[in-house]
């Protein structure tokens, strides 16, 4: 049974994009039955440029990448979600709406690339994207069947401390 993880930022612009698109990317690549999704409570309805080029320069395919609401996950036809990350600290502090099958849920937070100067912009989302690849073959070398909620919490925390 395919494992889904929903990667929430506010504005689904960056980090939870990168977050998707190494998620998938690994777990494609390592045979692994993990589908990622990523999503904002307030999307700003495009997809920072930066994270784009850093995912391609890693050798994803960005084609059908898009801002999205974590309304589109709420309902009952969404996938439903094993695990829930926020990976910036606001979207941590808001209140989740809930999640059918009550998911896992942990704080891997990453400081926002899109504030670096302008200069060191690309830099800053290349090593957000190293940064955020790492936990995710983490996550992927878990064995995600085998754990029931308390142990995959305890795991998923493990990793955060990393």
């Amino acid at each position: 049974m395919t494992t889904h993880v929903l990667i929430l930022c506010t504005h689904n612009s960056a980090r939870s994009v990168l977050s998707e698109g190494m998620l998938n990317h690994w777990a494609q690549a390592l045979g692994k039955d993990v589908r990622a999704f990523s999503a904002g409570s307030a999307p700003s309805g495009r997809i920072h440029p930066q994270a784009l080029a850093a995912l391609r320069n890693a050798g994803i395919d960005v084609q059908g990448f898009r801002s999205k609401s974590w309304d589109e996950f709420t309902g009952d036809a969404a996938p439903q979600m094993r695990i829930v990350i926020t990976v910036c600290d606001s979207a941590a502090a808001e209140q989740c709406p809930y999640w059918q099958g009550s998911p896992v849920k942990v704080h891997w937070g990453y400081p926002d690339p899109s504030n670096a100067p302008e200069a060191d912009k690309a830099a800053a989302f290349e090593l957000t994207r190293q940064a955020i690849g790492y936990r995710m073959l983490q996550l992927l070398a878990l064995p995600l069947a085998d754990l029931g909620p308390a142990e995959l919490q305890a795991a998923l925390t493990r990793i955060s401390n990393n």
